[in-house]
């Protein structure tokens, strides 16, 4: 296991063949003879929360495919400003740029909840998807999609003309995450918020105090239910309004 802090992890059974989720994941998403090689190599471990994968401008030592649970990427300023670029779900593969780029890693990595991963050694990695036409061909897939992502992130932080908006849209995307990933029944966005108010601040570029007054303002008007650290999107469509 590559993670810099030392984790409260163990070694977990899991056999890729198994997951039950692994066609809606892109990388996995594998025929017969190479998921076999991939559950060959790599190492699953489940992590507490708030460990940190890899940081910013570390050397590169592998790749990570987040099996369940979320982590926080982020990036820091020579003034110790900290910035957090995205929230990593189920399917997402972390370090895959750097590997392929073969230079440091360009983000820090952090759990924000118990994560499981899936942790391969850059070499082994690289002989994979070598080996492998659907390997290569996803992980082409995955970086062009970590592409795209950016590329919205971008435009929600520039073009949203409101603090609103963008927190609308933030919670949307991880309501329909929840669904997707069946962490969630399909006639409900429901997710945990595994943010603090000062961290979703700083996703959606606002001040704590802004994100703490916009949650009372959808609860106030019945936009989202919030019970402990869970959140029900009970009005989608008048989130999406917001969003636009």
């Amino acid at each position: 296991m590559f993670a810099i802090a030392r984790p409260t992890s163990f070694r977990s059974s899991t056999v890729c063949a198994d997951c039950q989720h692994r066609t809606a994941h892109m990388f996995c998403n594998l025929d017969q003879a190479a998921l076999a090689h991939f559950d060959s190599i790599g190492v699953h471990t489940v992590l507490a929360k708030g460990v940190k994968i890899f940081e910013e401008e570390a050397p590169i030592r592998g790749v990570f495919v987040v099996c369940s649970g979320r982590v926080k990427l982020s990036c820091t300023s020579k003034q110790g400003k900290t910035l957090i670029l995205r929230i990593a779900v189920p399917g997402d593969v972390l370090g895959l740029g750097a590997v392929l780029s073969n230079s440091a890693y360009e983000v820090t990595a952090e759990t924000v909840e118990r994560v499981e991963l899936k942790s391969i050694r850059k070499v082994d990695f690289l002989d994979f998807v070598q080996r492998y036409g659907d390997a290569s061909m996803n992980a082409a897939q995955v970086v062009s999609s970590d592409y795209r992502v950016a590329f919205f992130d971008a435009r929600r932080l520039a073009l949203s003309v409101s603090a609103a908006g963008r927190l609308a849209s933030v919670m949307l995307d991880w309501g329909r995450a929840a669904i997707h990933d069946k962490q969630a029944d399909t006639s409900k966005m429901r997710f945990t918020m595994a943010l603090t108010h000062e961290e979703l601040a700083s996703l959606i570029g606002s001040s704590r105090e802004t994100v703490t007054r916009l949650l009372g303002r959808f609860k106030k008007e019945k936009l989202i239910q919030v019970r402990g650290a869970t959140i029900v999107i009970l009005e989608p469509e008048k989130l999406e309004q917001l969003a636009v």
